[in-house]
């Protein structure tokens, strides 16, 4: 299961994500110690807060470039750089390129793919299939993203009924990860959904699911914003394929970034929801005076 304290964190980080507080502050509106909260963060999500928060900020700075008037120090200093020129270093580092002609580029391409728009986007490796894949879209959204420049939506286009559902997924062999434990890791953000959440399945040959997580035993419902998920599986020596996406169930929307695979030692706990209860070594209560 993902950690309350990681969740905790992001969702209070992108609350106050342009107020200029420094990691004690943070500490003490959330309740926890600044030292067990940089460590969980840290290892959890592979990033310190501090990079979270930078990333976060240049994420914002990107969708005011493209998307307001703003000149670039005056979105330097909202974003709580001490100057324009730390503001354009570090933005280059992410996006290698200064902020203005980020900006034009950006505006140029997208005045571009305005003019050419008629069907819906392929988005390169991923697929939309489901129970009911009509009544849903997908697509690439390059005003609402977590990081970097776009991320992936999947909506509900059509009145979809209780138990039906879309997905945004892919596939890829299992042949790196055999006998490994990995994390598959996103950040996802919902508007008005029903139920949703990552998932993950692993195949053997047989096409048989030997391992599956989607999520349902904790789901995401309502509006949320952008917060940190993760699925924990073993990929067994038969594994074949791995399956992952983004389940949506019923009515909403919900948008994904930042999918990441990492390998995991054993003290990391299965969100494996096809693992069966251990049996005991032996029987008990045989008379059945125990109740």
């Amino acid at each position: 299961m993902y950690s309350e304290v990681t969740r905790d964190v992001i969702s209070f980080l992108e609350e106050h994500l342009l107020e200029e507080w420094q990691l004690e502050d943070y500490a003490v509106q959330i309740g926890y110690s600044k030292f067990h909260l940089s460590r969980v963060f840290k290892q959890e999500t592979g990033m310190n807060i501090g990079e979270y928060i930078r990333k976060r900020r240049l994420a914002t700075a990107a969708m005011y470039l493209l998307y307001s008037d703003e000149s670039i120090i005056q979105i330097a200093f909202e974003l709580q750089f001490q100057s324009q020129e730390a503001f354009t270093r570090s933005f280059k580092e992410v996006y290698q390129m200064p902020p203005g002609k980020y900006r034009k580029l950006m505006r140029t391409l997208q005045r571009t793919e305005e003019e050419n728009m008629g069907e819906q986007k392929l988005i390169k490796g991923w697929v939309l299939s489901g129970s009911h894949p009509n009544l849903y879209e997908m697509k690439a959204d390059n005003q609402v993203f977590h990081t970097g420049t776009s991320s992936g939506l999947l909506a509900s286009v059509g009145d979809a009924g209780e138990g039906q559902f879309g997905t945004m997924m892919q596939s890829f062999s299992a042949e790196k990860w055999k006998g490994k434990r990995i994390k598959v890791s996103c950040f996802l953000k919902t508007e008005e959904v029903v139920k949703c959440g990552a998932w993950c399945r692993i195949d053997n040959a047989s096409s048989d699911m030997i391992q599956f997580d989607n999520m349902d035993n904790r789901p995401i419902q309502g509006t949320t914003d952008w917060n940190y998920y993760f699925i924990v599986l073993d990929v067994p020596e038969d594994s074949v394929s791995i399956h992952f996406g983004v389940l949506l169930i019923g009515t909403g929307k919900v948008w994904a970034d930042g999918f990441a695979f990492e390998e995991v030692d054993q003290s990391v706990p299965s969100t494996n929801m096809l693992a069966q209860e251990q049996l005991p070594l032996d029987p008990i209560n045989l008379g059945f005076d125990e109740m």
